[in-house]
């Protein structure tokens, strides 16, 4: 089974990933995170421009930095070896792996104002991130990234869990809901669909 989780920076993807392990077990699950996926080189591919002293930066609030032919690899193979799959991201809803799968979307909704407080808890206070920096960042590109980008995928998901409850909370209800959705599909309800071949997002927004 793939499970995808997709919401803004700050929202709590990664944290509700680790839960949902713990309660499969680590050694059933595959967990794996969007960060690893960006394009490292401008000549690889990706989003780039440059910063004010003319270093080229890959623009990471935008899908196509992400080298999303190498993480559909990566779930097609971990689907080979592992019960379940966890794909955590901003964009995580947009994965399209090629072997069959049962698939479950989740959309991690958190206030953009907590976002930001912990993206700053995160990066200023515990990592020594520049604030003006962040700030500046937010401002004049992740805000409006975010809109463009991520938010639109919140249509295309299975369920969307609130990122402000405990993690083990939101894991107990994303599993229920799976398990759900999977034995509906089983009874035939949305035969044809997801649950009846593969893990293709044919006739969903992507």
């Amino acid at each position: 089974m793939l499970v995808t989780l997709t919401g803004g920076a700050g929202a709590g993807k990664t944290t509700l990933a680790a839960a949902l392990a713990a309660i499969v077990g680590p050694e059933r699950v595959r967990v794996l995170h969007g960060d690893d996926y960006y394009f490292a080189e401008p000549g690889q591919g990706g989003v780039w421009a440059s910063d004010e002293a003319g270093v080229p930066r890959l623009d990471v609030g935008d899908p196509g930095s992400v080298d999303g032919a190498r993480l559909a690899g990566d779930v097609d193979a971990a689907l080979a070896r592992a019960r379940v799959v966890v794909v955590e991201g901003l964009f995580a809803r947009r994965v399209a792996p090629q072997r069959p799968c049962r698939r479950f979307d989740v959309f991690v909704d958190l206030a953009a104002d907590l976002r930001l407080v912990r993206k700053i808890d995160r990066k200023c206070v515990g990592g020594g991130f520049p604030l003006e920096v962040l700030l500046r960042n937010y401002v004049l590109h992740r805000r409006a990234a975010h809109e463009r980008h991520v938010e639109p995928l919140r249509r295309g998901c299975d369920l969307v869990v609130d990122g402000a409850r405990a993690p083990e909370m939101l894991a107990g209800q994303v599993w229920a809901a799976a398990r759900g959705a999977a034995a509906s599909r089983a009874d035939g309800c949305g035969a044809g669909g997801r649950g009846a071949g593969g893990c293709g997002a044919a006739g969903r927004d992507s």
